[in-house]
């Protein structure tokens, strides 16, 4: 027990050395020093850190999407498809290293969408932007096509 204690003070008092600390313990498969609540907490973490970004880059590409869908300015479309490019390119990476986010990709999309709309409305109260996403909601389709020049063709 004596351990945990110093373990959960290392924690506490220097994350890098009690992670340097657990990386030593769990390579030497050193199972009885390791600081498990501590480790767990971290793990967990990891997870919800990754979630929160998927939800913050899919936020920021919806936004940018609907201005350079539906915003009529020239001027700012190259800035706006930067920015999509950006966000599809960290996002292709997150899903790659984490597939299991893809579901959860799936599973924000809409509250993305509503935040996104909500976002671009106030923004641009003069454009009228649609209720719903008008394109295909496959995270290939979302992560790849210029839907602007799809919204081009309908006009």
């Amino acid at each position: 027990m004596a351990q945990t204690v110093n373990q959960l003070k290392l924690y506490d008092r220097d994350f890098v050395a009690w992670c340097e600390d657990t990386v030593a313990k769990l390579r030497a498969h050193d199972i009885e020093g390791l600081d498990f609540d501590s480790l767990i907490e971290e793990i967990e973490g990891l997870a919800g850190r990754d979630k929160r970004e998927v939800v913050s880059r899919l936020d920021v590409l919806l936004v940018h999407l609907l201005k350079r869908i539906y915003v009529a300015s020239p001027y700012d479309y190259r800035g706006w498809e930067n920015t999509i490019a950006e966000q599809r390119r960290e996002l292709n990476t997150l899903l790659k290293q984490s597939p299991s986010l893809k579901h959860y990709f799936v599973e924000v999309f809409d509250d993305g969408w509503q935040y996104a709309l909500k976002r671009v409305r106030k923004d641009y109260p003069d454009v009228k932007f649609p209720e719903k996403w008008q394109f295909s909601r496959e995270i290939e389709a979302l992560l790849d096509q210029e839907f602007w020049l799809a919204a081009e063709d309908l006009e």
